[in-house]
């Protein structure tokens, strides 16, 4: 298995520049060759903007308002017991 796979790798190595190519995927060549005109992506939010969502500190937060939420829900939906039923 091991011995095919380095086959395949060798005739790729033959097929396509692999040093030239691999040397200008890691410096970035074409990042700079061509930028892109803002730093955003499809919902237009920036990198700033990501990485203050996705932080721990803002995943804690949503967490516990999801848990509040959710145990109002719990709370308003639980089959109620007998002994409420007499006191309403």
């Amino acid at each position: 298995m091991a011995a095919s796979r380095y086959r395949r790798f060798l005739k790729l190595c033959e097929e396509w520049p692999m040093y030239e190519s691999l040397a200008r995927l890691h410096s970035n060549y074409y990042k700079h060759k061509y930028p892109r005109p803002r730093d955003t992506s499809f919902s237009g939010l920036s990198l700033e903007e990501y990485k203050l969502i996705l932080s721990t500190d803002t995943l804690e937060e949503l967490k516990e308002i999801d848990k509040g939420m959710w145990k109002k829900l719990q709370e308003k939906f639980a089959p109620k017991g007998p002994e409420e039923d007499h006191k309403a």
